[in-house]
C-alpha cells in the first residue's frame, strides 16, 4: 500500500510503510468490502449521469467546442455554462448586463480617489460557481494571460477579488465567443506588459536606481 504513494509522499515511503502495519480482521474486511461497494455504485450512476449529459450536449458540439478553448474551461463546466446561460446572448442587452445577471461584476464605489466597500452582487449561483471554478484552473495555467491578470490583481486586492475578476473576465470571452462564433483569443502572458511598456520600464528603472545602479537604456537591434 505504500508504494502507492503519489508526488510528495514518495519519499515518505519508508515512514509510511510502518504507519500501515497491522491486523486485518475479518470484520474489518467486511466493512472495507461495504464501501468498495459504495464506491463503485457511485461511479456507475456517475458514469450513467456523464453519458447522459454528453447526450443532451450533442445539439451544442459547436458551443462546447469553443468554450474548451478557454483556459480553465472543460467540458464539464461548459455543460454548466451552456445549461445556465444559453447559447442565444441576444437575451442580454449587453456584456455588463449579463455580467450583472450572473452575479461577478462588483460594483466600482469611489470618492474622491477612494474606493470604499464593494461588494459582489448575488447572482446565478450555478453559473457564477462554475466561473469561479474555471478562474481557479485558469490562474493555475502558465503562459496565458488570464493567470498574468489574476497574479497582478492579487497583489493589490487580494485573492477573492481576483478570482471574481478572472471570472469576469471569462465571462466577457463567452458572452462574444457565442455572440459571433469565434474561438478564443490568447493574448499570452506577456500582453500586459506589452501593452503598459512605457510604465513597466519607468518602474525597473527606479527599482533599479534605488539598489544604487545607473541605467542606461539602448534599443535592441532588429
Amino acid at each position: 500500500m505504500a508504494n502507492l504513494a503519489q508526488r510528495k509522499l514518495r519519499k515518505k515511503i519508508p515512514e509510511l510503510e510502518p504507519a500501515l502495519e497491522g491486523k486485518l480482521e475479518e470484520h474489518h474486511r467486511f466493512l472495507l468490502h461495504l464501501q468498495l461497494d459504495r464506491l463503485e455504485t457511485a461511479e456507475k450512476d456517475l458514469a450513467v449521469l456523464e453519458q447522459r449529459i454528453q447526450e443532451k450536449l450533442r445539439p451544442y458540439e459547436a458551443q462546447v467546442t469553443l468554450l474548451d478553448e478557454i483556459p480553465g474551461v472543460d467540458w464539464t463546466l461548459a455543460a454548466v455554462i451552456i445549461a445556465e446561460l444559453g447559447v442565444d446572448m441576444k437575451v442580454f442587452e449587453n456584456v455588463a448586463q449579463l455580467a450583472s445577471w450572473t452575479g461577478v461584476s462588483p460594483g466600482n464605489n469611489e470618492s474622491a480617489g477612494k474606493r470604499k466597500n464593494s461588494r459582489i452582487p448575488k447572482g446565478n449561483m450555478y453559473l457564477k460557481s462554475a466561473l469561479v471554478e474555471a478562474a481557479t484552473a485558469a490562474a493555475r495555467t502558465k503562459g496565458t494571460y488570464l493567470r498574468d491578470k489574476f497574479y497582478r490583481l492579487m497583489a493589490r486586492r487580494g485573492y477573492k477579488r481576483a478570482i471574481v475578476a478572472v471570472a469576469h473576465k471569462i465571462l466577457v470571452a463567452i458572452y462574444h465567443m457565442l455572440s459571433h462564433r469565434v474561438c478564443y483569443n490568447e493574448l499570452g502572458d506577456l500582453y500586459l506588459d506589452k501593452l503598459n511598456k512605457h510604465h513597466l520600464t519607468r518602474n525597473l528603472i527606479r527599482r533599479l536606481e534605488r539598489l544604487g545602479y545607473t541605467v542606461k537604456l539602448e534599443p535592441k537591434a532588429a
